[in-house]
């Protein structure tokens, strides 16, 4: 028992044996010990020559004991004894009046205090329990941080292994580097010493070499995705804006084109700061409506779905003219296999390191993703690849380096969540996130030479970096 506690233990104890003096002792003091006390209001009649008699007792509004006592009629024979029992009853009776107050008072104190303990110790149960909610939820913040960088080096772990080979080859390299400065260090100091043209056709093997390890480093794997960088906000909701891929570095042309339906005007802007800025270089007005915000531009053409169909049209911005038309056999069109926010999006054009592809869904593959790589200037189907993931499903779709990638959805929270490899004719599903800061994207277009994603976000034109894992490929790889 606490210190409080024991404190209000003894007070009332101590009121007790007060309580119990008071019946036993006042009568015995008074010679009334046969009379009875009651704590009824009620005034029993009580002859006065009997003797003192205490007839009632009871409790003021403080708490303290108030005795009723009726003195015997006087006479002369008994007046001094009387006088001077009844003096000594008053001195008790005051003696005790005042102890009882003290007691009072002392009780009143510890009561107080023991209500403040109490206080006290509510608040330090509510302290102690805030303390290990907050250290739950701290054990499972940090739990879940650890988690997430755990989950950002896993998909490392299997090409962990091709480093191995990889650094065998580039320790090659440097090996031979070293001995060819050595060599021509000597050169200097000791001219004539070895064959000119020798050295001259090493350092030439040499280089060559160097120059086809680093094209080995064109292509590699997704492992993360950063941004978006706002470029512009114009439009509807839907619509596609691109660069074209193939293009010289001086040579940085941006085409615009607006909705997903019922239109077929395309607008060109000589650089990204024109196309800020609004100020247009060119219009073109297609000869037909297209599908979709699924187009791309590649080698100076737009390649596009025309309406209605599952024809895809080459165009060419030099001329202006149709170069090409071809129905991609068995494709769904007009809102049959779109993505999952519809808009006409059956059929996606697009094109990475590798070339120009097509991605769709079919009847005969149950509704899920086909893809095709195209011939760029007949649009002949050259090979297709059958995949299980359901077109209905994919948010957006991109190829990097011969590998399509698909996001789960083209709202909040999307990630991309499958990956098909065209090379190995394999899949994994992934997740690497993405901000989809306007939470609606119907658009999302892998670009080879500015290595990024161009996006439509709910009429906002976005960039977002990537950032691929290179391997460098052996001549053992085919």
């Amino acid at each position: 028992m606490s210190p409080p506690l024991l404190k209000l233990g003894a007070v009332l104890s101590t009121m007790a044996m007060i309580s119990n003096w008071m019946s036993q002792t006042l009568p015995s003091l008074v010679g009334l010990n046969t009379t009875r006390i009651t704590t009824s209001d009620t005034l029993t009649q009580i002859s006065p020559k009997e003797g003192w008699q205490v007839y009632s007792s009871a409790q003021d509004p403080d708490g303290r004991c108030i005795c009723t006592v009726v003195a015997p009629e006087q006479n002369l024979c008994s007046r001094d004894a009387k006088s001077r029992q009844l003096r000594q009853l008053l001195e008790k009776v005051q003696n005790m009046s005042q102890s009882i107050e003290v007691l009072n008072l002392r009780t009143q104190r510890d009561f107080q205090y023991v209500l403040k303990m109490e206080t006290q110790m509510k608040g330090l149960k509510a302290k102690f329990r805030q303390i290990e909610d907050d250290r739950k939820t701290l054990m499972t913040k940090h739990f879940q941080e650890l988690k997430e960088k755990m989950d950002e080096l896993l998909p490392l772990i299997p090409v962990l292994e091709q480093y191995k080979t990889d650094a065998k080859l580039i320790t090659q390299f440097k090996e031979e580097i070293r001995n060819l400065s050595t060599v021509l260090t000597g050169i200097q100091e000791e001219i004539g010493a070895y064959d000119y043209e020798e050295l001259h056709q090493r350092v030439v093997n040499l280089e060559t070499r160097l120059h086809d390890c680093m094209k080995k480093l064109t292509c590699g794997k997704l492992m993360k995705i950063t941004g978006p960088i706002t470029v512009k906000i114009s439009g509807t909701r839907f619509g596609a804006w691109m660069t074209d891929p193939l293009a010289s570095e001086k040579n940085n042309r941006v085409w615009y084109m607006d909705s997903y339906t019922n239109n077929k005007i395309v607008r060109e802007y000589k650089s990204i700061a024109d196309f800020v800025s609004g100020a247009e270089s060119r219009t073109y007005n297609l000869p037909f409506k297209w599908a979709g915000t699924n187009h791309v531009v590649y080698n100076g053409s737009l390649y596009f779905n025309k309406y209605q169909s599952n024809i895809i049209i080459k165009y060419s911005f030099d001329t202006g003219r149709v170069l090409a038309q071809r129905s991609l056999e068995y494709a769904g069109f007009h809102n049959v296999y779109p993505y999952t926010w519809g808009g006409f999006s059956d059929i996606d054009l697009m094109a990475d390191e590798i070339g120009l592809w097509a991605v769709y869904a079919t009847n005969q593959n149950a509704g899920n993703i086909v893809i095709s790589q195209l011939n760029q200037d007949t649009l002949e189907v050259l090979k297709s690849w059958s995949t299980g993931y359901p077109k209905r499903s994919a948010g957006e779709s991109f190829m990097i380096c011969g590998t399509l990638y698909v996001t789960n959805s083209h709202l909040t929270g999307a990630k991309v969540y499958y990956s098909y490899s065209t090379k190995t004719s394999t899949y994994e599903y992934t997740d690497i996130p993405f901000h989809n800061q306007y939470f609606h994207i119907s658009m999302l277009d892998y670009n080879a030479r500015d290595r990024a994603l161009y996006a439509w976000n709910n009429g906002h034109q976005v960039l977002f970096n990537v950032t691929l894992f290179h391997i460098i490929k052996t001549e053992d790889d085919t």
